[in-house]
């Protein structure tokens, strides 16, 4: 089974942000200051919110390494326990993103190594909303490596994390950690069932991300409400070459909407409303491909032709070389519909 290629949107890491927040109480006012972002030049970034669960959107990147020495200094000296669990949870936080950045797997595994650190001094029963933070750590860290490296024992163990942090975090008393950890559940889930070719594990995906949908609002977090939404339509659309399933197409294309609402009323970065029509157009390809609606191909294709003339400064260079692949698609499948 090959899937057709689709975009997910990655939610702003919290805890990673309160790392880095975290390491500059430890860090000389001169050093710290790198932890500033560039904003003199105004420039579009056409790759926000679309890197990996380990992206920077407060901070430059050129804290990262300056952050990992202060927390790998303090933990020589710290013996409280709770502390030393904060500082490792910080330390595997900013080795992940720096993992990211590098593609490093050998730097994936340290931070995963000081998450279950972590683990060591924290349980579920003295500690649990530390212990709970530490396994969704853990998950994103897995599933960032089991994504990368394409590795479907990764990804089912950050599966089985998230789902041991949800022993914790609950739809009543924590919800904005349960929304966020289901949220990535979900992502995982998404990740797994590809490789494992698996509808059950996509079931489970689309059932998560229904889930953080639950408590979703667009005032309090248009961004996620946006991300769920498109992600959520992204397994859809997978579920539904999978069964080869024009109804569940149908649903995936009505998410990436609900998806494209949200972030246009909510005026969003225009790169994503773009990102999330790519999306729904190569649905809407593969519709055509099971229905033989020559309509709906003749419609894809003008639908594309328009995003390439259009917003091609709000496209990544590979998401411009698939707009163009699923414009001639749709031109053959119009044609072919046609001649039968």
């Amino acid at each position: 089974m090959k899937y057709s290629n689709n975009y997910i949107l990655y939610p702003v890491n919290r805890a990673l942000d309160r790392a880095i927040t975290g390491s500059l109480l430890l860090l000389s006012d001169e050093a710290a200051a790198v932890a500033t972002p560039d904003t003199q030049v105004t420039v579009a970034d056409n790759f926000r919110y679309t890197r990996g669960n380990y992206e920077l959107h407060h901070f430059s990147t050129n804290i990262l390494e300056s952050a990992q020495a202060a927390f790998e200094s303090a933990l020589t000296t710290e013996s409280d326990s709770l502390v030393r669990a904060t500082l490792l949870n910080n330390l595997g936080n900013v080795l992940a993103a720096l993992a990211q950045i590098r593609r490093d797997s050998d730097l994936y595994g340290q931070s995963i190594a000081s998450f279950e650190k972590a683990l060591e001094l924290v349980s579920q029963d003295t500690s649990p909303s530390a212990w709970a933070e530490t396994q969704a750590n853990i998950g994103t860290a897995l599933q960032a490596l089991g994504r990368q490296e394409a590795n479907s024992k990764l990804l089912n163990t950050a599966v089985d994390a998230y789902t041991a942090a949800l022993l914790v975090y609950s739809r009543n008393e924590t919800p904005e950690e349960w929304l966020l950890v289901m949220h990535q559940l979900g992502a995982a889930l998404h990740s797994y069932g590809l490789l494992l070719k698996g509808n059950r594990t996509l079931h489970k995906s689309v059932v998560a991300y229904k889930n953080a949908l639950a408590l979703l609002d667009a005032d309090n977090y248009a961004f996620e409400l946006t991300a769920t939404h498109n992600n959520r339509g992204a397994v859809l659309h997978h579920l539904g070459e999978s069964e080869e399933n024009p109804d569940r197409i149908k649903e995936a294309i009505h998410s990436y909407e609900k998806a494209l609402s949200v972030s246009m009323e909510q005026q969003l970065p225009f790169h994503l409303a773009v990102i999330i029509r790519v999306n729904k157009a190569t649905a809407q390809n593969v519709l055509v491909e099971l229905t033989k609606d020559v309509a709906l191909a003749q419609d894809v294709a003008d639908e594309f032709e328009l995003i390439l003339e259009c917003f091609p400064h709000a496209l990544q260079p590979l998401c411009v070389k698939h707009c163009e692949a699923q414009l001639n698609q749709a031109r053959k499948l119009a044609g072919t519909s046609a001649a039968a």
